[in-house]
């Protein structure tokens, strides 16, 4: 069996399990509180949301924060515990099952890099957020130092979120190497990244993220997205890349 094939089969069976414990919480957006999901005896959690589904309306529905968070989240979470779990078997068995090391370690790296970028997609927004971030934080002054201004920081990440080719991300990170900010472009998940940067804000353009209230007007989603920026807690994060250079 193929990598590929390998790792859809793994992120299949999450989703599967992903829609088999959306079921007993009800219908779409009849539950007002965001659940947190179970370990699944794996080293990941399903983190619970920052703030209620509908606290993001009316740029991002309560429906389809329920439906990305509980279905879509959880199954990178559930595809990153199976493929631990896989290697950590294959280890034991040795012999022919070494074949199948590539096989798991895509599962692994797709799924888990999900699960990061999720993550910290919902923390990178919050109720009520947007507008520019406080002219005396250091993400504001840095952000005007290496793109310009703060509308050509918004133009360039809009921009990569926008373009990027199929289903992926756009995010805002560090690059510790020249101490600068920079905007990468991820595909699926964990393609197209650089390492060594700290990824401090991320722009989910999987269709799942939007699909229900913009349909294929993805630039009318990225353009909502800038309305909910939680620049505090980017700004924290930032701080603590800084203290890691």
């Amino acid at each position: 069996m193929s990598a590929m094939t390998r790792r859809e089969m793994l992120g299949s069976a999450a989703l599967v399990g992903g829609w088999l414990a959306f079921g007993p919480h009800g219908a779409l957006g009849q539950e007002s509180k965001p659940s947190e999901g179970e370990a699944a005896g794996g080293p990941y959690r399903l983190p619970r949301l920052p703030y209620d589904y509908a606290d993001l309306e009316p740029f991002i529905d309560a429906q389809t924060v329920k439906l990305h968070h509980d279905v879509h989240h959880a199954a990178n979470v559930r595809g990153a515990n199976a493929a631990v779990a896989e290697l950590e078997q294959i280890r034991r068995t040795g012999g022919e099952a070494v074949k199948q090391v590539r096989a798991a370690t895509d599962a692994l790296s797709f799924n888990l890099a999900g699960h990061m970028l999720h993550d910290l997609y919902w923390k990178s927004m919050k109720k009520s957020g947007g507008g520019d971030p406080p002219a005396s934080s250091q993400i504001a002054q840095l952000l005007t130092r290496d793109f310009g201004s703060l509308e050509a920081f918004r133009a360039n990440l809009g921009a990569a979120a926008v373009q990027v080719q199929g289903s992926g991300w756009a995010v805002l990170v560090y690059e510790p190497a020249a101490q600068r900010l920079l905007v990468l472009q991820a595909e699926k998940h964990q393609n197209a990244g650089v390492w060594g940067v700290v990824p401090l804000l991320a722009l989910d353009v999987w269709e799942h993220a939007y699909y229900l209230k913009y349909q294929s007007k993805r630039p009318d989603y990225v353009k909502a997205f800038f309305e909910l920026i939680n620049w505090a807690s980017v700004e924290e994060r930032l701080q603590a890349a800084l203290k890691l250079a």
